[in-house]
């Protein structure tokens, strides 16, 4: 167990990768997948995250590259922001994830660390914070995605834009 994971920023080739939202109504899963993740030679399993609150958040990776995120048990902490903007991305890139030297063939990795959720009014736009907060570079990663790398090449955050409403919340007309 460790408490941050490798992520590194690389140019993106090809097109952006497009997201696909599905949340599960019973038990309340939102399950993020990318569609078109690009191809490198690198490590391919999940890396999980857990919260010291129970929270779980698991990141699939195909090749290194983020391929999707299952929020399985949320944070306690979790915030609405009255005006909750996402960053400016630096840029389009794609975010490897390496193989760790010590165990190379290790298919999970977990990683215990605080997680934190914003989200606002409408619950649209999305941010799991990894870790502390601390200055970090934005960049998108697929259409709705962006990833937050701190300058120690270590995940910093998620976040999920235009997810759909929970099915279970009732329309207010």
């Amino acid at each position: 167990m460790s408490t941050h994971f490798e992520a590194r920023i690389e140019p993106l080739d090809g097109k952006l990768p497009k997201v696909t939202y599905h949340w599960d109504p019973e038990t309340d899963i939102l399950s993020v997948a990318c569609k078109g993740t690009g191809k490198a030679t690198s490590f391919n399993g999940t890396v999980d995250l857990e919260g010291n609150d129970g929270s779980f958040v698991v990141i699939d990776v195909a090749s290194g590259c983020l391929r999707g995120v299952d929020v399985v048990t949320w944070p306690d902490d979790i915030r609405t922001r009255e005006q909750l903007a996402a960053p400016a991305p630096a840029k389009d890139a794609r975010v490897v994830f390496p193989p760790r030297k010590a165990q190379p063939a290790v298919a999970a990795v977990e990683v215990d660390t605080p997680l934190t959720v914003e989200k606002n009014q409408a619950e649209s736009v999305l941010h799991i914070r990894v870790g502390r907060q601390r200055p970090a570079t934005v960049v998108r990663v697929a259409d709705r995605l962006l990833v937050e790398v701190d300058k120690s090449s270590r995940l910093a955050g998620l976040w999920f834009l235009d997810v759909p409403p929970f099915p279970n919340v009732e329309a207010t007309a």
